[in-house]
């Protein structure tokens, strides 16, 4: 291959259900080749099981990738609609005595199996060799590859030398009975057709890799540099399952995941830049190359998720997470969602996205300030009023309807001179204050929360408390 050929990656799933994060990992490596090297990055809808094949699932592949930020290069391409292609290069590789007509029924070709095997041998055809015309007239045929009868070498990128005896590969079929191409000789007719120049895909595609050089060879075709990298596997060790965690990307957006964040985990799983964990995405694109996939599979591992997820919130702008924030609370009807609790939400937004790993946590540390009022104070929350609580909360009020500077700063000062005022500890303020102000909800600190709400609401949230407090004299 040319120093000088332009980079072509492809991600080319089947559109038989959602984006499957295994497969989101390796559209994200192979975007990520490209672009690192100035190429291209296409997408391959495998439609060719028409069955299974749905317009709603390809648009679930489309929707994901598209959330994901995977922008591919022109127009999607059918491996359906690239039917006649196929039956053309079969016609080429029957003229080159490549393949061949096989007019074995399947009985014929289960007893011929069982005989190769039980031989220690691949299974042959008879008709590989047999004149077409002693074929029965109208019988019903397959075509297939006449498999070499030497081992196949596989110089993979992940991998490395991989080989093959001949024993292990039968007469593959290409064209079934009823004129459908088989898997292994689309792949090979679209990625050449498209121009493909390195394919990384999963290692359980590995044998694929070594069937497909065989048709790439029959064609004189240039083979692609295969990088067939280790599945994903859940925390235990075992082969990623529904019950790990194998959904589909939008489940993770549904979850309140960051598209940055997935692509920066996913990024890890399977692939590594010396210790770095942290990656934005244009430092994605100038580290990624083939020499940094691991053999060992990756684990799936929601905490280290979440940790990196956290990270891209930190860095999220604040408008956008406001919006995502509030597409998610958009059928919450037992919050206040108006002009003026949705500014102080955006006003906090710097502070709330720090406390924050998922849009849902995001939600929680907001809902302080969304609580409609008067909330009830019950149980250990309302313990901290008992006593002297309300009176001390009494007469804190006072002191803040008097207060000018309503900064967190200043708050956080005037709280310390109170307490110290009335000579108990800061514990018998906070506690109180912030049941009165936050109905229990998360948030941060009380010189936080009162400058965010402001000092009309501050003292509304009080007086709802006080009111309903007996002996404070409200």
């Amino acid at each position: 291959m040319q120093n000088t050929q332009k980079i072509i990656t492809r991600f080319a799933p089947s559109p038989t259900g959602f984006l499957h994060i295994g497969g989101a990992r390796t559209a994200l490596f192979n975007y990520l080749f490209a672009k690192h090297h100035g190429g291209a990055f296409k997408l391959r809808i495998e439609d060719t099981d028409r069955e299974r094949s749905t317009p709603e699932a390809v648009a679930a592949i489309l929707e994901g990738l598209t959330w994901l930020g995977l922008e591919w290069d022109g127009e999607a391409v059918s491996q359906y609609d690239n039917a006649p292609r196929h039956h053309a290069v079969v016609d080429e590789l029957i003229a080159r005595g490549k393949a061949f007509k096989c007019y074995c029924s399947p009985d014929e070709v289960e007893a011929l199996r069982e005989t190769a095997f039980a031989e220690g041998r691949a299974l042959r055809s008879p008709w590989r060799d047999r004149d077409p015309s002693e074929a029965p007239a109208d019988a019903p045929y397959v075509v297939r590859f006449r498999a070499s009868d030497e081992g196949v070498t596989l110089h993979d990128a992940v991998q490395g030398e991989v080989k093959w005896a001949a024993k292990e590969f039968d007469d593959l079929v290409l064209l079934r009975a009823d004129g459908n191409p088989t898997y292994n000789l689309a792949v090979v007719v679209d990625d050449h057709d498209m121009g493909v120049t390195h394919i990384i895909r999963g290692d359980d595609h590995l044998v694929n890799g070594a069937r497909q050089a065989q048709i790439y060879a029959a064609l004189d075709w240039d083979l692609p540099q295969f990088a067939h990298i280790p599945l994903i596997h859940g925390p235990d060790g075992k082969k990623l399952s529904k019950r790990h965690g194998a959904l589909g990307v939008e489940a993770y957006r549904d979850m309140g995941y960051l598209p940055e964040g997935m692509r920066n985990y996913l990024l890890r799983l399977g692939w590594a830049h010396g210790d770095q964990e942290l990656f934005s995405d244009d430092e994605m694109v100038q580290a990624f190359s083939l020499s940094g996939l691991n053999k060992a599979p990756g684990r799936l591992d929601f905490d280290k998720m979440a940790h990196v997820n956290a990270h891209h919130m930190r860095l999220a702008d604040d408008q956008r997470l406001f919006d995502l924030l509030m597409a998610h609370l958009a059928d919450r009807d037992d919050l206040r969602l108006d002009e003026i609790t949705k500014a102080w939400v955006l006003r906090a937004m710097p502070i709330l996205k720090a406390r924050a790993k998922t849009i849902p946590e995001l939600a929680d540390q907001a809902e302080f300030m969304l609580k409609p009022r008067p909330f009830v104070l019950t149980g250990k929350l309302a313990k901290p009023l008992q006593d002297d609580g309300a009176q001390r909360m009494a007469r804190l009020r006072a002191v803040f309807a008097d207060h000018q500077d309503w900064s967190e700063d200043a708050l956080s000062e005037a709280l310390k001179t109170f307490a110290e005022a009335e000579e108990v500890g800061f514990g018998k303020i906070g506690q109180p204050l912030r049941a009165c102000l936050t109905g229990g909800s998360p948030a941060p600190d009380m010189g936080i929360v009162l400058a965010i709400l402001g000092q009309d609401e501050t003292l509304a949230r009080l007086d709802d408390q006080l009111n309903s407090s007996p002996g404070t004299g409200q």
